[in-house]
């Protein structure tokens, strides 16, 4: 079964969307790269959904959350007696993931004895249970995630590099939502519609002013932080209306404007296409606020074109993308 994913409308993210449609079909190792909170997993489902494993086993697999003494034989599976312990073969996940995908997260953290088996896997299609002295061929789609820079991992030596280009056969990096500030107002609806349907009595809504604090908030937990605040304010609403005193204290105290310093010409001069440029975004975001990232009234506020206002937004996309690319 498909898993239910808001896209946004934010012209990144409809890039990326692109490329997981044209990767799904095949066998492609993904890597899908982004801070916490993003998304990730949800990515990897969806690829999952729309390739000819669908109907086949998709297996997640945490490498972070597992003690490293233990990955190897969670992934790969074991012989009876091959440690203390292990009074019984068991399979890998690398099996029960046999015909489908097998989700790495967090393959940062993967231990560098491990990160040399995993290669192997990759290039030979084969798995060595621990303990074992034969292999077993394993029909699976990798794609692993991480918040890491894998990159500067592996130019300091935490990250195997044949490894990292192995992974990365198709790289997709999934922006932070302050980096999409238009797609706020429609994971804040649909965050609302969902956990209104999980309670009786009168949906709750939120104000115009309570939005604007939402959207103007850098949100370090990216759309999970989003999703469990807008649970929470739902659970304790008491009048049906989210209003701006019922938001956390760092969120009502919050003002982007204090983020992001004017520009001022100084002795060393200034790069003023830069700062027009600049300019023009602030002015495009504040406008696709006050709108609610209605396109063609922000364009209209702009006395632009809709399409001359989504040609730029794609154009200062384009400039801040950071692998979503083939």
């Amino acid at each position: 079964m498909e898993p239910h994913i808001v896209k946004g409308n934010h012209p990144v993210m409809e890039k990326i969307f692109q490329i997981c449609d044209r990767v799904a079909p095949t066998d492609s190792t993904v890597l899908i790269q982004g801070e916490s909170g993003t998304g990730k997993e949800l990515v990897a489902r969806y690829i999952h959904a729309r390739s000819r494993r669908a109907n086949n086993p998709f297996i997640a697999v945490n490498c972070g959350a597992i003690p490293a003494d233990l990955l190897e034989s969670e992934m790969f599976g074991h012989e009876k007696g091959a440690f203390t312990g292990a009074v019984a073969a068991r399979m890998g996940l690398f099996q029960y993931a046999n015909g489908g995908t097998i989700f790495l997260d967090e393959i940062g953290e993967m231990p560098p004895a491990l990160q040399v088996k995993l290669l192997r896997v990759l290039q030979e299609r084969e798995i060595r249970p621990v303990g074992a002295d034969r292999t077993v061929r394993v029909d699976v789609r990798v794609i692993a995630a991480t918040n890491r820079d894998l990159s500067a991992d592996v130019k300091s030596g935490r990250f195997r590099e044949d490894l990292f280009y192995r992974l990365q056969v198709i790289p997709i990096t999934i922006p932070p939502l302050r980096e999409r500030r238009s797609d706020i107002p429609l994971f804040v609806q649909y965050f609302l519609d969902k956990h209104n349907s999980q309670r009786p009595g009168q949906p709750v809504r939120i104000s115009d002013e309570a939005m604007v604090h939402l959207w103007e908030y850098d949100w370090p937990g990216n759309v999970r932080e989003l999703e469990n605040l807008i649970e929470r304010l739902v659970i304790l609403s008491e009048d049906g209306v989210i209003r701006v005193e019922n938001l956390p204290p760092n969120i009502r105290t919050f003002i982007s404007d204090k983020k992001i310093p004017r520009p001022t010409l100084t002795d060393e001069g200034i790069d003023l296409n830069r700062a027009v440029e600049e300019f023009e975004y602030r002015l495009i975001d504040e406008a696709l606020r006050r709108t609610k990232g209605n396109k063609q009234a922000a364009a209209r506020l702009l006395g632009l074109k809709r399409t001359t206002l989504v040609a730029k937004l794609r154009r200062k996309a384009n400039s801040s993308d950071q692998g979503c690319v083939l």
